[in-house]
């Protein structure tokens, strides 16, 4: 590797170590020498400048921190020498023009999806089993046994192998007979099942947040159709859950079963007929076949997880520069993780469309820190004990290289959790900083794909949405092959542009997106739906 240090912007006072660095290297840098004065991990941080104690720390051009000590040009940031530090946002500050980037080798690409008939088009084709109530959740993993093991979906035969060969003694890699499985019954449909701890028990407003996040769910266009179970006295009524859906898409047409148990006697009456009407509602969406659909029906969601000091200057901006692609194509990219975005809020304000958008934004941002504040915490808090092992020890530094994701195009939308995606361009969408609960939200808002980036690694999925894993660099591709599906390290090696790499990654969406091939986390069956509970238990 030629380059020791980078800087991401001209206006930074702080840069990057590429490589582990040694307590007196000399470093030819931007025409000068630097003498390293401490041992610098790499992707860890050192002053350009002499800093003193309240002077201010820039990075990627903007406020990441404030020196609470003297710290001399070429030592290293710690947490103990910094503190998070953002700058204020309080109105749009100028209108920012944006250099869409040359899209005509994508304008006339396709990929193969599910048409539906309100002209969304699904990545995949599912049908999709889930409760209104945590009361039911029993019968959700009920249905789950029989469903999966009569259509031969998920198989583990190793682990099973494993297990088998610990019960019984024998070694570990001792080869074991199984009985021949059935092949899958069904070539062209998936059924999944989530459970959940919500829809009574807490604030009301918290039952009418998860019956919009399920309503999404259904409304998204991966989703052929859906069997919903009711208890039947709990909060999130069945009323309501369909004047949530008739909400987000007055006139849908996909089959959507319902049962409150309480209404049908015991459960095996009820099981037996929920099964049966939903398997033939199952071959029949099984017939539904992939059509070729312009890229502009993608809405991409935007995620990172598990990110490291690399995240925000090889991953990210290579997931921006694909968001940017797709919003240049009519797409819908949706960045979140409204604490993550702590300190750059000014630049997504100045690329708002309107004053109306740029001022949803800032309400959602302002609401958001007062209740965590009200908490006893704060987005300040926000940095992981792995993000600050790897390098991003504030929340400013750590929302400068996230925000990275959704690229430079003009931000067209606002929404609060719960709300669908109706515009095309980037859409900006109020979720955690969680990793899960951050994409239950973007794929209940209508995402049909999602990219994930990540330094240290994650093994995050979703049900009925195809997550593909970026990693920031090639020792962690390296190192989790099961879990990584594309690896952007060829950008810290010098080896690719963030152009070149986001091309490669947008080729890679098309073909996720087209089912060519499937993505590491669907392969490890990984099907993560937490959703996001703003309210207290009553």
């Amino acid at each position: 590797m030629k380059n020791k240090l980078i800087k991401v912007h001209p206006d930074d006072n702080v840069a990057i170590a590429l490589i582990d660095l040694w307590q007196g290297d000399k470093i030819e840098f931007e025409g000068e020498e630097v003498i390293i004065l401490s041992d610098v991990k790499a992707k860890h941080k050192i002053t350009m400048v002499d800093l003193a104690k309240g002077d201010k720390i820039y990075m990627y051009g903007v406020l990441v921190g404030k020196a609470t000590e003297e710290i001399k040009r070429g030592d290293v940031l710690t947490v103990n020498n910094i503190k998070h530090e953002a700058s204020q946002t309080f109105q749009k500050s100028e209108v920012t023009k944006w250099q869409a980037p040359d899209v005509s080798k994508w304008k006339d690409r396709t990929f193969n999806g599910y048409h539906r008939p309100d002209g969304q088009v699904g990545t995949a084709n599912t049908w999709l089993f889930f409760p209104l109530v945590f009361c039911e959740n029993r019968n959700i993993e009920l249905l789950k046994d029989v469903f999966e093991k009569e259509l031969s979906f998920h198989k583990s035969p190793k682990q099973r192998q494993l297990l088998r060969n610990l019960i019984s003694g024998k070694d570990e890699n001792t080869s074991v007979e199984f009985e021949e499985e059935e092949s899958e019954v069904f070539d062209n449909i998936e059924v999944k099942f989530i459970t959940h701890q919500g829809g009574c028990g807490g604030i009301r407003q918290d039952s009418v947040m998860l019956s919009k996040l399920l309503a999404g769910y259904v409304n998204n266009p991966n989703v052929a159709g859906a069997t919903v179970l009711s208890l039947g006295c709990q909060n999130l009524q069945i009323d309501i859950f369909k004047n949530s859906l008739k909400e987000i898409n007055p006139d849908i047409k996909k089959p959507v079963l319902i049962y409150e148990q309480q209404q049908m006697g015991t459960v095996d009456e009820m099981m037996n007929t929920i099964i049966r009407e939903s398997f033939e509602e199952i071959k029949k969406a099984n017939n539904i076949q992939r059509k070729p659909a312009p890229l502009s029906s993608l809405k991409l969601g935007l995620e990172c997880g598990g990110s490291d000091g690399f995240s925000g200057i090889s991953a990210n901006p290579t997931l921006g520069y694909v968001s940017d692609v797709l919003a240049a194509l009519g797409g819908s990219p949706i960045l979140s993780e409204f604490p993550e975005l702590c300190g750059v809020e000014q630049e997504l304000v100045n690329r708002c469309v309107d004053d109306e958008t740029a001022q949803k934004f800032m309400d959602l941002m302002k609401s958001y820190e007062k209740a965590a504040e009200a908490s006893g915490s704060g987005f300040d808090m926000n940095p992981s004990p792995g993000n600050i092992k790897d390098g991003l020890i504030t929340d400013a530094m750590k929302s400068a290289g996230a925000a990275k994701k959704g690229g430079t195009s003009p931000i067209q939308a606002v929404l609060d959790y719960g709300e669908y995606v109706s515009k095309p361009g980037l859409n900006l969408l109020c979720t955690p900083g969680n990793d899960v609960e951050s994409t239950t939200g973007m794929v209940g808002s209508g995402a049909n794909v999602v990219v994930f980036t990540t330094g240290l690694g994650t093994p995050t999925g979703n049900p009925i949405a195809p997550i593909i894993k970026l990693s920031s660099n090639s020792i962690l591709a390296q190192r989790m092959p099961d879990i990584i599906d594309v690896d952007a390290g060829a950008v810290i090696k010098g080896e690719k542009t963030i152009p070149e790499m986001g091309e490669e990654l947008l080729e890679y969406i098309i073909k996720v997106a087209s089912g060519d091939i499937s993505s590491k986390a669907d392969q490890l069956n990984q099907n993560d739906f937490i959703p996001w509970k703003r309210g207290v238990s009553l």
